[in-house]
C-alpha cells in the first residue's frame, strides 16, 4: 500500500513537473516563432507557436545596425567576464571572513553585509558620489562597479556553502604546513567550492549581461554603449517611428515597412540568446550549488 502510493505521488509529482516545463517553454518558443513571422501577420493573426508566413525582416532591420550592435556586443561581453570575474572573487574573499569564526569583526562585517540588504542612499547620492568623487561617468568602470560588483546574497550562499562543505581540519592543516590566507583560498576555496562559484557566477554574469540602468545613469558616449542599450534605443526608435508614421514617410519609405512587432521579439532574442547558449554547461554546477549554499550555517 505505502509503494502504491508512493507510485502515485511520484506519478502526480512528474506530471505537475512537465506541466510547469511546458508552462516555461511555450513563452520562449512563442517569442522565437514571433521573431521570425512577417509582422503583418502577427498584426493580423496574433502571436502563435509556429510562423505562419517565415520572415527574417526582423533581423533585416537589426542587422542594418550591425557595426554598432557587434561593438556593443563586445562591450557587454568585456563587462559581463571582468565583472563577473572580480565579483566572484570580492564575494569568495567575503565569505571566506565570515566563515572563521575567529575572525575579530566577524560580528561587524555581517551586520554590515545585512544592513546592505535592507537600507541605501538612493539614486541621487549614489550618483554623486560615483560621477564627482570617483570620475567613472563615461568610462568602462560605470558599466562594473556601480551596483553589480558585489551581492550581499551572494555573499551568504558561500558563506553557507564553505561553512557545511569545506572541512575545518582540513584548512588547519594547511595552516599548520605554512601556508596563508591567500594561498588556502586559491589553493583550498577556489577548487573546493566551484558548485557555489558557478552558482554565483551565473547570477553576477546574467545581471552584468542584463544591465541597462548603468549604461542609462552614467554612460553618454555611444562607443560605450551595451547590447542592452543598444537594443533599448533601437526598441525606442522603433515606437517613436510607429507613432510619427504620417510625418516620417513624407522623407523614408522605412515608416511604412517597419516591422515593429516583430523586430521586439528579435531584440529580445538577440538579447537573451548567450545566456541560453552558456546555462546548459553550467547547469549541474548551479544546481548542486544552490541546494548545498542555501544549507543554513
Amino acid at each position: 500500500m505505502h509503494y502504491r502510493s508512493e507510485k502515485i505521488y511520484q506519478v502526480f509529482f512528474n506530471l505537475f513537473m512537465i506541466l510547469i516545463s511546458i508552462a516555461t517553454l511555450v513563452p520562449l518558443i512563442v517569442l522565437i516563432s514571433s521573431s521570425f513571422t512577417q509582422n503583418k501577420d502577427i498584426t493580423l493573426y496574433g502571436y502563435s507557436l509556429w510562423p505562419r508566413t517565415f520572415s527574417l525582416e526582423a533581423y533585416g532591420y537589426i542587422w542594418k545596425e550591425r557595426m554598432q550592435i557587434f561593438r556593443a556586443y563586445f562591450i557587454t561581453i568585456f563587462v559581463t567576464a571582468s565583472g563577473t570575474l572580480l565579483g566572484v572573487i570580492s564575494s569568495v574573499l567575503y565569505a571566506y571572513a565570515l566563515s572563521k569564526r575567529e575572525f575579530p569583526l566577524k560580528r561587524f562585517f555581517s551586520v554590515y553585509l545585512l544592513f546592505t540588504m535592507l537600507f541605501n542612499g538612493g539614486l541621487v547620492p549614489t550618483y554623486i558620489m560615483y560621477t564627482r568623487y570617483f570620475g567613472i561617468k563615461n568610462t568602462i568602470f560605470a558599466l562594473i562597479i556601480p551596483g553589480l560588483l558585489m551581492n550581499a546574497f551572494n555573499v551568504i550562499l558561500v558563506r553557507s556553502y564553505i561553512q557545511n562543505n569545506v572541512p575545518q581540519a582540513l584548512i588547519e592543516a594547511a595552516t599548520i604546513d605554512g601556508a596563508n590566507e591567500f594561498i588556502i583560498v586559491r589553493k583550498l576555496i577556489f577548487p573546493l567550492a566551484k558548485p557555489i562559484i558557478a552558482t554565483i557566477g551565473l547570477f553576477i554574469g546574467v545581471a552584468y549581461w542584463n544591465d541597462w540602468q548603468n549604461g542609462l545613469y552614467y554612460v553618454t558616449d555611444d562607443k560605450l554603449y551595451s547590447i542592452q542599450q543598444i537594443l533599448n534605443n533601437m526598441l525606442k526608435n522603433i515606437e517613436y517611428l510607429s507613432k510619427n508614421t504620417t510625418s516620417v514617410a513624407k522623407s523614408t519609405t522605412l515608416a511604412g515597412t517597419l516591422p515593429a512587432g516583430t523586430v521586439r521579439m528579435a531584440i529580445a532574442v538577440v538579447g537573451m540568446l548567450p545566456i541560453l547558449v552558456i546555462y546548459p554547461f553550467i547547469q549541474k554546477y548551479f544546481v548542486k550549488g544552490i541546494s548545498l549554499g542555501a544549507v543554513k550555517g
